[in-house]
This record gives structure tokens, sequence and C-alpha cells, in this order.
């Protein structure tokens, strides 16, 4: 009987760390896969926007095709899975006006968000790009007062003031060091706006589709292809477009359709994300992500900056870490969860492991490529 326990006991350690490290894989995984797209992201994007051999002037174009990429992906996927209902799961790709309408208020904070997005992101350097945006929580804060009549405690109205201080400092050293773009940062004040306010919408209108995010992004991508067209014409875009020289070239728009694959990926890595950990630790590797972005960024477009400017990173870097840390405590507080404290100790080392791998990984790989594209043109 005693041997026979301790099998029993034995195979319960071995299934409980095969479980572990099963949870581990698909963790790290997600990470991963969340870190890969988003960065990809900005970097087609901005050579998309404002590279030196393209020269197209024409960002609300560049915004209109990738809303049109992630349509298309939406009917591919409804086809897919009617075709294979065992492997694919997706909604069925059905347009109802009334619904389109109803959440057009939405749709237009999305057009918004994303435009001013793209916008900053033409102006300022990635690098940069973080500060430029990194008012985000703020605004998140004051639209929280100002239309859901929900107050904020002090400790995180005090980690929202070291969040202002350095993005006033980061601007401060990006204009002595001679790069600063005022437009950019103007744009990447109202894009920080712009996605604060539509999180509060999507989650006032999402009701409207049962739920159903998916469905969601397929009447908001939908709708914009409608609203970026007198918007397109009105900006003079059609005559930058039509002179264009690379017009014809299948590069192009290869990377123009990878653009958009990237954002409609952002959707689902990042709800992947957030199912395999928790919200925390999603805006944790959101922040740690961009900060690695960062770091990329300057060693690819060969930047030096000074230690305040990056003093101003990591200033902005803590202050939204410790805002997420006082908002997890006073919901855990309110709520009082009991059980999932290991779970999330697990999760968070997981996660913790996997974002100083990547971070690593990641500058590594562009140190040898920025060296090897050095050693190559010399």
């Amino acid at each position: 009987m005693g041997i026979t326990f301790r099998r029993r006991h034995s195979d319960y350690k071995i299934s409980e760390m095969e479980s572990f490290f099963t949870k581990s894989v698909k963790i790290a995984g997600a990470v991963s896969m969340y870190w890969a797209v988003s960065i990809s992201l900005i970097f087609v994007n901005k050579y998309l926007l404002s590279d030196d051999s393209l020269k197209l002037n024409a960002p609300l174009f560049i915004t209109w095709y990738q809303c049109m990429v992630s349509v298309a992906l939406c009917a591919i996927l409804a086809f897919m899975a009617k075709m294979f209902p065992t492997l694919v799961t997706f909604p069925e790709f059905r347009i109802d006006l009334n619904v389109s309408k109803q959440l057009l208020p939405l749709s237009l904070v999305f057009v918004a968000m994303i435009s001013f997005n793209n916008l900053c992101l033409k102006f300022v350097g990635v690098s940069f790009y973080f500060i430029g945006r990194s008012l985000s929580t703020v605004f998140n804060v004051v639209l929280t007062y100002f239309m859901l009549k929900e107050s904020t405690s002090g400790k995180a109205i005090g980690c929202c003031l070291f969040i202002i201080f350095g993005f006033f400092l980061g601007v401060d050293q990006e204009n002595v060091a001679g790069s600063l773009s005022y437009v950019g940062v103007v744009f990447g004040v109202v894009a920080s706006f712009f996605v604060s306010l539509n999180a509060i919408y999507t989650k006032k209108y999402l009701p409207v589709v049962d739920g159903n995010i998916w469905r969601l992004t397929l009447y908001n991508n939908m709708n914009a292809c409608f609203l970026f067209l007198p918007l397109i014409l009105l900006s003079g875009e059609i005559g930058t477009i039509w002179q264009f020289s690379h017009l014809g070239d299948t590069i192009f728009w290869g990377l123009m359709t990878v653009g958009g694959v990237f954002g409609f990926g952002m959707g689902y890595v990042s709800g992947l994300q957030i199912k395999m950990t928790s919200p925390l630790t999603h805006n944790i590797s959101g922040t740690a992500k961009a900060c690695a972005q960062t770091v990329m960024a300057c060693i690819y477009f060969e930047e030096v900056k000074s230690a305040l400017w990056w003093t101003s990173n990591a200033m902005v870097l803590f202050g939204s870490m410790a805002y997420t840390h006082v908002r997890r405590t006073e919901m855990k507080e309110s709520h009082d969860k009991v059980g999932k404290e290991l779970n999330e100790v697990c999760t968070y080392v997981i996660v913790f492991n996997t974002v100083i791998v990547l971070t690593v990984r990641y500058i590594t790989t562009v140190s040898v490529i920025t060296g090897f594209s050095l050693g190559f043109f010399i």
C-alpha cells in the first residue's frame, strides 16, 4: 500500500509539473506572438508612412487600405468557419444596416484613433512613439471621471502625474536633440485621447453585437472603409496616389497587405494574451514591449539619446506600471478575489522571464542585422 501511495503521489507531481510546463509554454507563446505582431506592425507602418524610398504622403489612404484588408480577412475566416467548422470558429459574415448605424459613433472614434495613431507615427520616430502616445492612461482617468462619473484614488492620480512629467521631459529632450516634431507630438496627444475614448465606447457598444469582438471588428472596419473615403478626397491624397511612382509595385502592395494583416492580427493576439494571462499582465507586457521597441528603434536607426531622454522613458514606464499595480490592488480590495494569488504569481514569473528573453533576443537580432548591414554597405 505504501509503495502504491508513493507511485500515485509521484505520478500526481509529474502530472502537476507537466501541467505547469504546458501552461508556461502557452503563456510564453502568447506573449511572444503579441510582441512579434505588435512590433512588426509599428515598423511596417513606419516604413509605409515616411520612408524616403517610397515618398508616399498618403497616411489616410494607407489606413483605409488596411481597414479593407481587415474586412476581407473577416470574410475569409467566416467562409473557412462555414467550410471547416471543427477547425475554425468565426461569426457569419453578415452586415445589418441597423447595427451598422448603431455602431456609427464608435466607428467615428475608431477612425479618429487609427488615423491619429498613424499620423503620429508618420511624424515622429519609432523610438519616440512610446513617449508620444504615453498619455493614454492619463486620458483614461479623465474620461472615466467625466463620462462614467467614476473617481480615481490619489495614488492612481500620482502615477498619472509621474507619467505626465516623463512625457514633458521626453518632449524637451527630443527638442534638445533636434529631432522633435511638434505636429507629431500633437497627433500623439490626440491619438492618446481617442485610444482612451475608444476603450470606453467599445465597452458601451459591445452589447449591440452580443458581446462578440469579431463582429465588432467587422462593423468597425466596414464603417471605416466608407468614412475614410470623404477624408481621402478632402485631404487631396487622390492626386498623390495617382502620381505615386510605386503604384504598380507588387512589393509595395505586399507590405500594405502585411500591415493590414498585422493590424487585424493585433485584435487576436491581444485577446489571446489577455485570455492566457490577465488584463493586468497584458498591460505590463504591452508596456515592456514598448520599451523594447524603443531600444530596437534606437539600435536599428542608429540613434544616440541622452541620459535624460532615457530617464523620461523610464519615468513613463514606471508610472504606467505603477498605475496598473495600483488599479489592480484597488480592484482586488473591492472585489475580494480569493484563490488566484498563486496562479497570478506563476503567471507573472512566466511572463517576466519571457519578456526578458524576448527583449534580449530582439536587441541581439537587431544589433546583428544592423552590424551586418553596415558591414555590407561599407
